[in-house]
């Protein structure tokens, strides 16, 4: 482990946890969106490794593991939390109060992953990981040169110039969009986004298709067709499209535990809080019991939950981050926000838990999740790689501790910078917090969110991508069709030069196009909220 967990690694993944953990808060809050930042990091780890000299894959693999952390955490964040302010835009939330909820999703997240590891990485042998796997092919093909890294930075750097033109400068418009299709209360167009286009480009066309008729059903079905139809008027019209799309997005948790937790709760859950199941964890958590007991006393006496809520998060959390990696392993899809959705209607209905209260249970469990997805990606590349899964978990450990600092420190700044009242808006639409809060304030139209669920499930059992469907359906029209362009983009691609992506050379460009305009958007939220205070 000495040639692997070392201080430079860990200095690298420090300082790359900030700046990907600031990407990520700013992507996930702006494009309701955040995908894997896995191959990512691996470049730039290989990069700033490699120029060190004397290393190799596996410190590579530990430091990249530091570097994405902080990513996953700022999704379980920005997915959940902005529906306070969605509500009640005058909300005044302490950092204190946001720092002990994301830390305690932190500390739950590193438990459960250190005892269910072995299961889902040594044992289910169906389970890719398909991130993962991905990432150690790209770390052992980078390892033959550095062509790569350069086409990665180079885009970041080509981006960064748009996207100050765009946002800064105002000279190229941020959205096209069809004037005529905006009396139905439909934002027809498209976002003029690389980071989108990066965005279809990685998930690829199968789901973005899906995602793409999920836009098809809930704009030109449900505003324009249902309108014109004299079905119903355009304001009851938008309440059906967001409860059809919430209501798929929760159905997809709902069908994960019929059809992927309960068949397999034994082996999964069976012992494992046995002293022999807490000694060979990747790490000995035998502390974890009284970690849960603190985190149950912060959660009732600081985030004002309540004993029986505290409790329901926690137990929540355990079968939510099996849910978590079972989605991950399986579809490499992390549906964070919906497992938090999860917990907080069985905490409303143990409970009836509102409020602020109510999206800190749920934020817990998102954070919880998304950390999860992301190490057990990590622990799946570094098997392939033979890299120790103590140093990988240790590596996490500082990753996710640092990423939850900055992750709660970005959300405080963008607020300076644009007001509580910026989400759920078209600066940054937060639209799986969107869907939190509906589930706290109440869901505009219960009959449509019924039959989303019902379908969702359904569709689930026959393996079809729905919770990308559910993200079509709620989410803007522009948003969808920029990330068909990648989807569209990669499907011609693979067919007419798969030695393009064989290479991985598409997946680094899409990279870089995240980082570039993810990273730039934050700086110009930074010099708006120095602005703002000076």
């Amino acid at each position: 482990m000495k040639d692997q967990l070392t201080v430079r690694s860990m200095v690298i993944g420090a300082l790359g946890t900030v700046v990907i953990t600031t990407s990520s808060m700013f992507i996930a809050l702006k494009l309701s969106s955040l995908p894997w930042p896995i191959i990512f990091v691996a470049l730039v780890s290989m990069f700033c490794l490699k120029a060190m000299g004397n290393t190799n894959l596996r410190e590579i693999n530990v430091a990249q593991t530091a570097m994405s952390a902080g990513a996953m955490v700022a999704g379980g964040i920005a997915f959940t939390i902005p529906g306070i302010w969605m509500l009640n835009p005058d909300a005044d939330i302490s950092v204190g109060k946001l720092l002990i909820m994301t830390m305690s999703g932190v500390v739950l997240g590193l438990i459960f992953t250190a005892l269910i590891r072995k299961f889902y990485i040594e044992d289910s042998s169906d389970m890719s990981f398909p991130m993962g796997e991905a990432c150690a092919e790209t770390l052992t093909a980078g390892d033959k040169g550095g062509r790569k890294a350069g086409a990665l930075f180079t885009t970041m750097g080509v981006v960064a110039v748009f996207t100050f033109l765009r946002d800064w400068f105002a000279r190229i418009p941020a959205t096209l969009l069809n004037r005529k299709m905006m009396a139905y209360g439909s934002y027809c167009g498209v976002y003029v986004s690389p980071m989108l286009v990066g965005i279809g480009y990685i998930i690829g066309p199968a789901a973005i298709f899906v995602w793409f008729a999920g836009a098809i059903i809930g704009d030109f079905g449900i505003l324009l067709g249902g309108t014109e139809f004299g079905l119903w008027d355009v304001m009851t019209a938008g309440q059906i499209k967001q409860s059809l799309g919430i209501g798929l997005m929760v159905g997809t948790g709902v069908g994960i535990i019929l059809f992927g937790i309960i068949p397999r709760a034994k082996e999964m859950f069976g012992g494992m809080f046995r002293k022999e199941s807490l000694d060979t964890a990747v790490i000995p958590v035998r502390w974890a019991p009284f970690a849960m007991i603190i985190i149950a006393f912060l959660g009732t006496a600081v985030l004002k939950m309540g004993v029986i809520s505290s409790i329901l998060v926690i137990l929540g959390t355990w079968v939510a981050t099996a849910m978590s990696a079972q989605c991950v392993g399986q579809t490499g899809i992390n549906p964070m926000e919906i497992f938090g959705i999860l917990v907080l209607l069985l905490c409303k209905a143990c409970t009836g838990i509102e409020g602020t209260e109510a999206f800190f249970a749920a934020a817990v469990v998102a954070v919880a999740c998304g950390l999860c997805g992301d190490i057990m990606n990590d622990f799946k590349a570094g098997r392939i790689l033979d890299t120790d899964p103590k140093a990988q978990w240790i590596s996490e450990c500082v990753g996710s501790i640092i990423g939850g600092g900055v992750s709660v420190g970005v959300l405080m700044i963008i607020i300076a910078a644009y007001g509580g009242d910026c989400f759920g808006s078209e600066t940054f639409p937060a639209a799986q917090a969107a869907a939190v809060a509906a589930m706290v304030g109440g869901i505009p139209n219960m009959p449509a969110f019924i039959i989303g669920l019902v379908a969702a499930v359904l569709l689930y059992k026959l393996k079809v991508p729905v919770m990308t469907l559910g993200l079509g359906v709620y989410l803007p029209f522009y948003m969808s069709a920029t990330a068909f362009i990648g989807g569209l983009l990669r499907f011609i691609t693979d067919r007419l030069c798969p030695a393009f992506e064989e290479k991985g050379t598409g997946t680094i460009i899409a990279s870089g196009l995240l980082g570039g305009e993810g990273i730039t958007g934050v700086i110009i939220a930074l010099i708006v909220a120095v602005q703002a205070v000076v």
